[in-house]
């Protein structure tokens, strides 16, 4: 059987085995052991399979001098685009279903909303942006090594470009060690990355089963619309936007959502687009990206491509908006909408890291960030979700590119391996 029709059993019956179990504590200890077990597996691989892959990636690009600039602007207009499609489309709809309002009063007496209205509004029409710039502070760290532990991404990502860029302009004999040795540990990180996988359906089987035995689905009752709202603009980003682009470049839609299948289920039992990262760069080559490209693109795209993360900060910062009973104006949302682009591409592929993110969004435009304590319910399910269109995002964009370049992506005969 193969392996995303595995995990994707396990999930299924992690979902009924854990409502069934409900909050046993030998059930809530035994899938933590297990699922943490598999979450550190992911994890111990980030550092040198990010370092090493970018680094490899140049290298490799660096036989074609305008390689490396082309795919990244390719890239950056891919991000951008397709993050601005995501949060425009959670702003729609927060606006026309409104979640946070019921019968026509602001939900935040039912909500438990503490702070004052009249305040919450003075504040609001007083505050900047000013503090996003501590993101572009954290791309250029002062030690390296405390930048690996922390496993601050975009301070890697920098090195590594830093690195390769310089490694492949090395006299003849040295740059070939580098591409030797960076080559070796791409392909032991991808070995031992196969070698983890094997256990993903144990694992999947234990995050979720922890997950739905501790939260239960009463916990979704209270923001049942809020949830709602970003699940159906999720849905549409994955299922609509992101298949359209793809069928533009003459990929069949649905025979890559298939060959993505492992990445989706991994990064939704995960909701971590860095622990995802291995088994996407997998699964791409599986589907035609070559490595250049894979090994280039998707550790970016990792760190600032967050489609479904940018859509869901915006979405909580107008539901938060609304349950106060503010009306924002249309230079509100859009200071909103900028801002969740902005945090977004600062946002460590972590679970929850949004949260932080979101705080900033509320500091900065003058919001409580008592207004976080709402979607705390939700939180944990809505990451696993946007997780894995943020992840979506990232393979799409590797598969657009290397069709732009003459790659074959998934116009062989054979389906890709699974």
């Amino acid at each position: 059987m193969k392996l995303h029709w595995q995990i994707a059993i396990a999930l299924l019956a992690a979902i009924i085995v854990g409502a069934a179990v409900g909050d046993a504590p030998w059930f809530i200890e035994a899938t933590s052991f297990i699922g943490t077990l598999f979450l550190n597996g992911l994890k111990m691989l980030i550092v040198p399979l990010i370092v090493g892959a970018m680094i490899n990636a140049i290298l490799g690009l660096s036989a074609d001098s305008g390689s490396i600039s082309r795919i990244g602007g390719k890239a950056a207009v891919f991000f951008a685009g397709t993050t601005l499609v995501s949060v425009l489309t959670g702003l729609v709809l927060l606006n026309l279903i409104e979640p946070g309002v019921i019968d026509g009063e602001p939900a935040g007496d039912r909500l438990g909303l503490s702070a004052d209205t009249d305040r919450v509004l003075a504040s609001v029409e007083n505050r900047g942006s000013g503090d996003l710039f501590a993101v572009l502070l954290r791309m250029v760290p002062p030690n390296l090594i405390e930048a690996a532990v922390k496993t601050e991404m975009l301070a890697l990502i920098f090195f590594s470009l830093l690195y390769g860029y310089f490694a492949s302009r090395l006299p003849e004999p040295m740059a070939a060690t580098q591409r030797s040795f960076w080559g070796g540990l791409y392909e032991v990180m991808i070995r031992i990355t196969g070698w983890v996988m094997r256990f993903a359906p144990i694992g999947v089987f234990a995050l979720v089963g922890r997950t739905v035995a501790q939260t239960g689905w009463g916990a979704l009752e209270p923001l049942l619309l809020f949830f709602a709202c970003v699940l159906a603009g999720l849905l549409i980003q994955t299922f609509v936007w992101l298949p359209l682009l793809l069928r533009a470049f003459s990929i069949a839609p649905r025979r890559y959502l298939q060959a993505m299948a492992p990445v989706l289920l991994t990064a939704f039992s995960t909701s971590s687009s860095a622990a995802t990262l291995p088994v996407s760069i997998d699964n791409v080559k599986r589907a035609g990206v070559p490595d250049g490209i894979a090994g280039f693109v998707l550790p970016l795209g990792a760190t600032v491509n967050m489609n479904g993360t940018a859509l869901y900060e915006c979405a909580a910062a107008i539901f938060i908006a609304q349950a106060y009973g503010l009306e924002l104006s249309l230079v509100a949302q859009f200071t909103i909408v900028l801002l969740a682009l902005l945090t977004s591409i600062g946002v460590a592929g972590i679970p929850s890291a949004s949260l932080v993110a979101i705080a900033v969004i509320l500091s900065a435009v003058g919001l409580p960030l008592e207004g976080v304590g709402l979607i705390l319910a939700v939180d944990r399910i809505l990451d696993m979700c946007r997780t894995a269109v943020n992840v979506f995002g990232d393979t799409v964009c590797a598969a657009i590119i290397a069709r732009l370049e003459g790659e074959p992506v998934l116009t062989r005969a054979e389906p890709p391996a699974g």
